[in-house]
């Protein structure tokens, strides 16, 4: 991972793994690489996320920032 780039923890059932990393932004939007692990399988995948969604998101701890750059979601 880049060291300016952020990664952000989602909320999600105690069996999954859900973050994304920020890759690129926008006045108006946010470019993310979304990772899901569930059952040992990883999926990612790269969307778009508003600004006004990411600032609703954080807001309300559906997600949050990681503490570690780089570090995977126990």
């Amino acid at each position: 991972m880049e060291a300016n780039m952020k990664r952000y923890s989602i909320k999600c059932k105690a069996d999954r793994i859900e973050f994304f990393d920020i890759i690129d932004e926008t006045s108006t939007e946010y470019r993310i690489r979304h990772t899901q692990i569930a059952e040992g399988v990883e999926k990612v995948s790269e969307e778009s996320m508003t600004r006004d969604l990411f600032e609703m998101c954080l807001k309300t701890g559906y997600i949050f920032e990681m503490e570690a750059a780089g570090a995977t979601p126990a």
